[in-house]
């Protein structure tokens, strides 16, 4: 666009009012200034635009076919304006969360729901990642917000604690009791039954994998799995030992489905909680998601 605004803004006001001292009223401009950007913009255009006469002025054929598209601008900054206003009357603004399949459907839908009452006019965009990979992507601003595991290196990660959580192996009756007619004991079961472990790139399988490594334990069968549903739905099955944790599979203690392996040494609990980047830009929809879930744990 070779004129400025401002000299559409101009003629638009003229090519309304027909007059150009009811524009220059209008646009709170001197009546000399606004002939001097209609002739301006005519030479640069190097067409005629407004017939003058005594009444006013009227838009030429040329005149008339400029306006039409200086309307339809107009007209679409007006109603971008409108559309922006009520946004943020409303709170309208998007938040993206990274978050691991299983901590989506465990963890972070409950919560959501009642974020959502308060903020409906929120866009939301869930993003399934290991806690590994949520953390990478919120270092480079790509993510709002995660929930993760608490992370060993803070950097210049905030970490927000919702609550603990404990890892356990657990199995069917019926593989336990296949285990025990081939002569294997409690203490030796992980050792000697096939593992169902979540993959390498899993927050939960790392902590694992150093378990095993502190405690002198050489795991000789191990299915990788890539979420923790499929894991507890193989356990169930009789396929093998699976590790989950424990609030996930309440239901199938409870029930019997599914029996939980004593250790020996028992597994640590770990945080879960939400972080963010705290170098990154504060938006207002994620200033309400920190301010909501500081409030619901107080």
């Amino acid at each position: 666009m070779e004129q400025n605004l401002s000299s559409y803004r101009i003629f638009y006001a003229v090519a309304n009012t027909g007059n150009i001292s009811r524009a220059a009223k209008e646009l709170y401009i001197s009546q000399p200034a606004i002939s001097k950007s209609i002739q301006k913009l005519e030479e640069n255009l190097g067409v005629k635009l407004f017939d003058r006469s005594s009444r006013g002025v009227t838009l030429t054929a040329e005149g008339e076919l400029l306006y039409t598209h200086v309307r339809a601008a107009f007209e679409t900054l007006t109603l971008g304006e409108d559309r922006l206003r009520r946004s943020i009357a409303l709170g309208v603004g998007n938040l993206a969360i990274g978050v691991s399949a299983t901590l989506c459907k465990y963890v972070l839908l409950p919560y959501l729901r009642d974020f959502i009452k308060k903020y409906p006019h929120i866009n939301i965009s869930i993003a399934c990642h290991s806690s590994h990979q949520t953390l990478k992507l919120l270092e480079d601003g790509r993510l709002d917000i995660g929930l993760v595991g608490e992370p060993q290196l803070m950097k210049n990660i905030d970490f927000f604690p919702l609550r603990e959580i404990e890892d356990i192996f657990v199995a069917t009756r019926n593989y336990l009791r296949n285990l025990k007619v081939r002569g294997i004991e409690k203490s030796h079961i992980l050792q000697n039954s096939t593992l169902m472990l979540l993959d390498r790139d899993n927050m939960t399988r790392q902590y694992i994998d150093n378990y095993f490594q502190d405690n002198h334990i050489i795991v000789q069968d191990i299915i990788e799995v890539s979420n923790m549903d499929l894991l507890i739905e193989m356990s169930k099955i009789s396929l093998g030992v699976g590790c989950a944790i424990r609030d996930f599979v309440q239901n199938e203690l409870d029930t019997g489905a599914l029996l939980e392996i004593p250790l020996g040494i028992p597994l640590r609990k770990r945080k879960i909680g939400f972080a963010y980047n705290r170098d990154g830009k504060i938006s207002k929809p994620l200033k309400h998601f920190i301010d909501f879930y500081e409030d619901d744990k107080g």
